[in-house]
C-alpha cells in the first residue's frame, strides 16, 4: 500500500537518478532527456518475501551481450511493435528470469531514464509477488541471479565510490556493494530513485 501510494505521488525523478551518475557527467546528458533517436524500453524491480524481508531480483548480464555485458542489471529490454511499457517489463521478466506475468502484481512506475550508451529511454516498473518465484534464467542473457534484501539496498554503509575509464577520461562513480558485485550506472540510478521513495536524503558521499 505504501509503494502504490508513493508511486502515484510526485516522484523524486532526475535529481535522485543523477546522484548515482558518474562524474563528470557526459556532455549534454541529463537522465530526463528523451532524444528523438532513442528507443523505448522497460525494466522491472521485482520484490518478493524472504527470511531477510522484502528482496529484489537482480541479474548478471551475459558476457556475450552487446551492451552492459557482465554488469548487474534489472530484467528489462526494448519494446516490441505495438507493445506497452507495462507489457514489455513483464514480458522481459518472463523471458530473462522465468516469472510469468500472472504471478506478479504491478504497483507503479518510476521516472524514465535515458541511457546514452545503448540510447534507450527506460521506464522502470515496480512489482511484487506473495512468495519467492521459481526462477528460470535465460541461458543466453543471464549468467546469474542476485537476490538482495531491501534492507541492504537502504543501508548507506553499502554505498561506495570508485573510478573507472570512460573513453579517454577517468570518472568517479558511486556504486552499491552487494557481496562481490558492484551495482553502478543505470541500474544504480534507477535504484536511487526507488530508495528515495523511503528516504529523500538517500545518496552517496559527495564527489569532489
Amino acid at each position: 500500500r505504501f509503494l502504490r501510494a508513493r508511486l502515484a505521488a510526485p516522484l523524486p525523478g532526475a535529481e535522485a537518478q543523477r546522484r548515482f551518475a558518474p562524474v563528470p557527467l557526459l556532455p549534454g546528458w541529463s537522465p530526463d532527456l528523451t532524444p528523438a533517436t532513442a528507443r523505448r524500453a522497460a525494466a522491472l524491480l521485482l520484490f518478493y518475501p524472504s527470511s531477510s524481508g522484502p528482496t529484489l531480483a537482480l541479474t548478471v548480464r551475459h558476457t556475450s551481450l552487446p551492451h552492459h555485458a557482465g554488469q548487474i542489471s534489472l530484467p528489462g529490454g526494448g519494446l516490441e511493435p505495438g507493445e506497452s511499457l507495462e507489457a514489455a517489463a513483464t514480458r522481459e521478466a518472463e523471458e530473462e528470469i522465468g516469472v510469468a506475468p500472472d504471478r506478479l502484481r504491478l504497483v507503479g512506475a518510476l521516472s524514465p531514464l535515458w541511457i546514452p550508451v545503448s540510447n534507450f529511454v527506460v521506464t522502470p516498473f515496480v512489482a511484487v509477488t506473495d512468495e519467492r518465484p521459481a526462477f528460470r534464467l535465460h541461458p543466453g542473457e543471464v549468467e546469474a541471479l542476485v537476490e538482495v534484501p531491501l534492507s541492504h539496498l537502504r543501508d548507506p554503509a553499502q554505498i561506495r565510490l570508485a573510478q573507472r575509464q570512460r573513453l579517454e577520461q577517468l570518472v568517479d562513480y558511486p556504486f552499491i556493494a552487494i557481496d562481490q558485485h558492484t551495482v553502478w550506472g543505470a541500474t544504480a540510478m534507477m535504484l536511487s530513485e526507488f530508495l528515495c521513495l523511503f528516504d529523500a536524503h538517500h545518496a552517496p558521499p559527495a564527489i569532489a
